[in-house]
């Protein structure tokens, strides 16, 4: 198979991310104001539901094959049997995660409310399946990723503006909300033979394909648990309308940081592969630039979100959910732990085939969070749902590096890499002086927001390039370059 371009593909990765970023732009807004903050909090009420069983019926089978698959996508013989014993594996968990699903509506009073919400939701649990993304992300198929979600972003931006009008509308948002995630998985099922063929296949030694999916899934449960158990304790614990803030918060936490990590997502196939194939001079560059990478973008995404959030809760979803601002500040500081532990998990721990420490790590984080939430929901609410996910996020990172610092130590013994730490820190600094200059200087807060976004990345790359940071030279090089 022709390898394709990785800077193509972190390109084609970031184009997708920031299309993730642009639509909940346009819709966000528009949906936190015509649903109202009650509405908001149904929606995510029920979406954190369905999330656990979506998990259940995916087991740990993206990682596994991601990683085992990558190893194989030159022989289509191998290719084709192995993607579909996985699928095989998947359809049978979903039709179990379906059967949990039902018995879980009908014997929990407490959700008898939101029964439409969620098997309206819980469509997605058979076309993700059906969609076999691991496939395409197997191949490196960004390109085809990022068109076909193009397509259907905008088709359900369209049918958002028609159907969604009125605070009653919201089970018209759950529809569409599943159309826009789900509605390509028709097309990757069929569009899948051009790489495997892939068909249903009962005959092979399940244990040696269930062992380690059911580790990664025990891993997957428990980083779900301290990701959705926030909202879904804070329904039972507080009500419908601090769900609705401390989802607002959340989400622009979500976009932020998806956008950050995009360039260097599209990575974990490419360095499975060369850990795989035991390519450890290579493996050790890459991931030792994707390591810097992401603390170039992480920490000054950090400072700037924590400097604006104000100014961007106000101008995405409005002053009656000005509430958010606290748990947004405090929400902030988790990418840092999540970008990182998932560097150290996906690019180190997964390819090594060690996703029993990661279930050591991911149980911890999901036992502190799910402890600390009982303890601090009640007290401070939304805001305490902030500072656990905060604190489960950086046990889960240094768990992860503790686990797989035979593999990713050395990039923090590299001289380089601590240039580019430093650097990157008086960059933050320039970037909280502007802000603060920025707030004093100017009252109306959509031009406060503009100059100090502005204004933060000019100074952040000015004191980079001062200070000869690599990764600011190496951009710039490229840039100047074409």
């Amino acid at each position: 198979m022709k390898q394709k371009s990785l800077g193509l593909n972190a390109l084609l990765n970031s184009l997708q991310s920031l299309l993730n970023l642009i639509f909940p732009l346009i819709t966000f807004p528009y949906i936190s104001r015509t649903l109202s903050v009650n509405g908001v909090g149904k929606y995510n009420f029920a979406n954190s539901i369905v999330s656990y069983f979506i998990l259940l019926a995916g087991l740990g089978i993206s990682n596994y094959a991601v990683r085992e698959g990558a190893k194989l996508r030159n022989d289509r013989k191998a290719i084709s049997s192995f993607a579909s014993r996985v699928f095989t594996i998947n359809l049978i968990s979903t039709i179990v995660s379906y059967v949990f699903l039902i018995l879980t509506v009908i014997f929990t009073p407490n959700l008898h409310q939101y029964t439409v919400a969620i098997f309206i939701f819980s469509i997605q649990i058979f076309f993700t399946t059906l969609g076999t993304d691991w496939v395409y992300t197997i191949f490196e198929e960004y390109g085809y990723i990022t068109v076909r979600n193009i397509i259907f972003k905008i088709l359900s931006i369209i049918l958002l503006f028609i159907f969604v009008r009125h605070p009653g509308d919201y089970l018209n948002y759950v529809a569409i909300t599943v159309f826009a995630s789900t509605g390509s998985y028709i097309l990757n099922f069929l569009h899948a033979k051009n790489y495997c063929d892939i068909k249903l296949d009962f005959n092979f030694n399940w244990k040696e394909y269930l062992n380690p999916i059911l580790v990664i899934f025990g891993s997957r449960v428990a980083i779900q648990i301290y990701l959705n158990s926030d909202v879904t304790m804070l329904g039972f614990l507080q009500n419908e309308y601090v769900v609705g803030i401390y989802s607002t918060a959340t989400k622009i936490y979500g976009i932020v940081g998806t956008l950050l990590i995009a360039a260097t997502a599209a990575t974990i196939p490419r360095l499975a592969m060369f850990m795989g194939q035991g390519r450890m001079s290579e493996y050790n560059k890459l991931l030792k630039q994707v390591i810097n990478i992401m603390i170039f973008l992480v920490l000054p995404g950090i400072l700037g979100l924590f400097m604006v959030s104000k100014e961007v809760i106000v101008l995405l979803a409005g002053e009656k959910y000005l509430r958010a601002f606290y748990a947004l500040r405090i929400s902030c500081f988790a990418m840092l732990g999540s970008a990182m532990s998932g560097i150290f998990n996906q690019c180190a721990l997964i390819p090594a085939k060690r996703e029993k420490k990661t279930l050591i790590s991911s149980v911890i984080s999901a036992l502190l969070n799910i402890g600390l939430n009982f303890i601090l929901i009640p007290i401070i609410a939304e805001k305490g749902a902030a500072l656990t996910t905060v604190l489960a996020e950086f046990t889960m990172m240094f768990m992860n590096f503790y686990f797989s610092r035979d593999i990713t130590g050395f990039v923090f013994k590299d001289r380089e890499t601590w240039k580019n730490i430093i650097t990157v820190l008086l960059g933050c600094v320039g970037i909280i002086a502007v802000c603060a200059l920025s707030s004093a200087l100017f009252q109306q807060m959509f031009i406060r927001l503009v100059v100090s976004v502005i204004s933060s990345v000019i100074v952040y790359l000015a004191i980079l390039l001062a200070t000869k940071n690599q990764v600011a030279l190496i951009f710039l090089s490229k840039v100047r370059h074409g």
